[in-house]
């Protein structure tokens, strides 16, 4: 179970990423993060904004074209 779920469902990138990012900003360390997002590039783009950033991809997947994040906090 997530810590904060952050809706970004509707929203182009790259507003899923910045809103993400500001409301990770407000986690300690070890917290997680859940992400909904219906933009296909997210996929990628989160990818690679977890490698940039030293947080973890705890787990990602597709339910019904929404796709759903789970970002641990480094």
């Amino acid at each position: 179970m997530a810590d904060i779920t952050v809706d970004t469902k509707g929203l182009a990138c790259p507003m899923p990423i910045v809103k993400a990012k500001k409301a990770l900003d407000g986690l300690q360390s070890g917290q997680t993060m859940e992400v909904l997002s219906t933009d296909k590039g997210s996929l990628n783009d989160f990818t690679a904004w977890v490698k940039q950033t030293k947080n973890e991809m705890v787990s990602y997947g597709e339910e019904n074209g929404v796709y759903k994040f789970l970002v641990k906090k480094g």
